[in-house]
């Protein structure tokens, strides 16, 4: 390729990385803008200065997003969409991850056909689009699980504190929701507005156990339900689980030291095939080159990845050990 097409190219990405940015602002901003616009109308009570046209298209914005979500979502997916976005801590809607999928699909494709000129990558890109939300979504509940478990230790500290002070449970929680920052805060208000709301403890507890799928804090609710309905000293109660929790931890980085060579021979098996792959494919092309034309070829390297596909998950399963 020469200079002026790697200037082109990188032109093109970099207006459809704003066109991109501008998209999805336009949609996931929408309802605040919405709002912002309404206020002002209250304030000056003027309609034109309103700005009409503007306000119209955030109107069909909104009624592609309702278009969206009655044609395309049904119940259940939107329910285990909202679930799913509800526990990545990620703002948004079912039907705006939705535009956002169609979006990265078109996008992907786009880009992919872009740089190769091939229409077999383009279909690789749009899957590759189609599969990067979800896959962003799955790393930001990762990250967001993995702050609560970090925090539910201060958390429950922070709860036994305040009983012995004499306050109550809300109370207590309470605090928690002033002093934790991160998903604990998040969670500990959700649980607090549920209670606002009309909901009794009981429900309130359950619902955060759903919502949060978490053996500490499925353990923690089970206890206070249990003090609820025979009584006892709750803040005793919940020391003895926050020692459990610490030594639940403290065994769970024993069994991960111990298995981490276990977990390094599985991902260098599994990594292995592709990287001397690409290795003989920069040496001798034409030599690599039979595998992917010659039907024998073809069905060696199917049979491979087959069979290191099958190795790797056997690996993890015996390195996984559940404490």
């Amino acid at each position: 390729m020469t200079l002026m097409t790697w200037v082109m190219t990188g032109m093109v990405l970099a207006s459809a990385f704003l066109l991109f940015a501008a998209v999805l602002g336009l949609l996931f901003q929408s309802d605040k803008r919405m709002e912002k616009r309404m206020k002002r109308f209250l304030a000056l009570n003027d309609r034109q200065k309103l700005g009409r046209k503007k306000l119209d298209w955030l109107v069909q914005l909104r009624l592609y997003k309702q278009a969206v979500r009655e044609k395309v979502l049904t119940k259940k997916r939107s329910g285990r969409l909202e679930k799913m976005l509800s526990l990545s801590g990620v703002p948004l809607k079912p039907e705006e991850y939705v535009l956002f999928q169609w979006i990265c699909t078109a996008l992907g494709a786009g880009l992919f056909y872009l740089i190769s000129d091939e229409a077999l990558l383009l279909a690789l890109g749009a899957a590759a689009g189609f599969a990067f939300p979800r896959l962003w979504i799955d790393r930001k509940r990762k990250a967001r699980m993995k702050a609560f478990e970090e925090g539910l230790l201060d958390m429950l500290t922070t709860i036994i504190g305040s009983l012995r002070a004499g306050f109550s449970f809300a109370q207590a929680l309470r605090t928690v929701a002033d002093e934790s920052e991160g998903p604990i805060r998040e969670e500990a208000e959700t649980v607090l507005k549920d209670m606002q709301y009309g909901a009794t403890m009981e429900d309130a507890l359950g619902e955060w156990k759903e919502r949060m799928p978490s053996e500490d804090l499925n353990l923690m609710i089970q206890a206070i339900l249990i003090q609820r309905q025979i009584g006892g000293n709750l803040a005793v109660v919940l020391e003895t689980i926050v020692q459990t929790i610490r030594d639940r931890a403290r065994i769970q980085r024993q069994v991960s030291t111990l298995t981490a060579q276990g977990r390094m021979s599985g991902t260098v098996i599994g990594l292995l095939p592709f990287a001397l792959a690409i290795i003989l494919y920069f040496i001798e092309p034409k030599y690599i080159g039979t595998l992917f034309h010659n039907p024998i070829g073809i069905g060696m390297v199917a049979g491979g990845l087959f069979s290191g596909f099958i190795g790797f998950l056997l690996i993890r399963k015996i390195t996984t050990i559940e404490v």
